[in-house]
């Protein structure tokens, strides 16, 4: 996939069939039209004369347009990349969104974007896609474009949105209620975070659960809700499995948010290094205990009932 970090950097003498939007997540509901996309391209009539093409924005908008905005993004720019890449996408235009981007009328984007950069032979699009300055253009005003400036125009209908009935919005309540079954059940994977693995206060080992720290850089991705998770996570080549506890650790009056990862059969040293974690199940809520031996009995119930869980899968 060829990556390009502005709109005037791509470049092509092939016509594109497109789709826009920032598919923060890229969800079972994304995945339909990107699909599409692919599918379009590939049974053209002339295969060789068209590639396919996306375009996402970041900031996210609401990121820019909303002052007090305070959205958590499910995906971090190169996660989104490696997710779009898996499906098959040719090109990937990720382009800075600012306020002057969006005081772009409907028509300056139609015709500077789509039809003079891009050189759009069609635009696969959902039925409430909305344009624009102040997003005022409509999926009616897309396909009067179209018969303009001689582009074709799919729209995924309201009934397949509906069928699927998911949202980014709809996975990010759900990852803030603790809901990783809902979460994982619309985005189609499980939601992952990844990060380098740093120090900690090593006070796990005292009582033979030893943690690995993950420290994520991106302040804008989305913490599931604090609590005790199982977890699985691809080191070296091996997958391995463990509990991952998100939150400020009461019981020895932690007082920072941290996300401590206990991995099950596994004495490797891995600080320092960068992995992804995939969030399987939730088993509880974070607790303050009375005494560490009392959060030690509350882990090992845990870890039996991880172990469990696994060997169900």
């Amino acid at each position: 996939m060829k990556i390009f970090h502005t709109i005037n950097d791509f470049h092509s003498t092939k016509k594109t069939i497109l789709t826009l939007g920032t598919f923060d997540g890229v969800h079972i509901g994304h995945k339909k039209i990107l699909e599409r996309v692919i599918q379009s391209k590939d049974s053209a009539t002339q295969n060789n004369a068209y590639e396919s093409l996306v375009l996402t924005f970041f900031p996210h908008p609401r990121m820019v347009l909303q002052e007090k905005s305070e959205i958590k993004l499910l995906n971090t720019i190169s996660e989104k990349i490696d997710l779009l890449e898996k499906i098959g996408i040719e090109n990937l235009v990720i382009h800075p969104f600012d306020e002057n981007f969006s005081r772009l009328s409907a028509e300056e984007f139609v015709s500077k974007v789509l039809v003079q950069q891009f050189n759009i032979q069609k635009i696969i699009i959902g039925h409430d896609h909305r344009f624009g300055r102040n997003r005022t253009a409509n999926i009616d005003d897309l396909i009067a474009f179209g018969k303009q400036y001689g582009f074709e125009v799919e729209q995924i209908s309201v009934q397949e949105i509906n069928a699927i009935s998911v949202s980014s919005t709809k996975i990010r309540k759900a990852l803030e209620e603790g809901d990783i079954a809902l979460a994982n059940k619309y985005l189609g994977y499980s939601y992952f975070l990844a990060g380098t693995i740093i120090k900690g206060k090593q006070l796990g080992r005292t009582i033979g659960f030893p943690t690995a720290n993950l420290k994520i850089e991106e302040n804008y991705k989305l913490i599931p809700k604090n609590g005790v998770y199982i977890v699985g996570s691809l080191i070296n080549q091996k997958t391995v499995y463990g509990m991952m506890n998100i939150g400020f650790n009461p019981t020895v009056d932690g007082e920072n948010h941290s996300i401590e990862i206990h991995f099950f059969d596994f004495d490797k040293d891995i600080y320092h290094q960068k992995i992804s974690v995939s969030i399987l199940h939730r088993i509880r809520s974070e607790e303050k205990f009375e005494s560490i031996s009392l959060l030690k009995t509350q882990l090992e119930k845990d870890t039996t009932y991880a172990i469990a869980y696994l060997n169900s899968l």
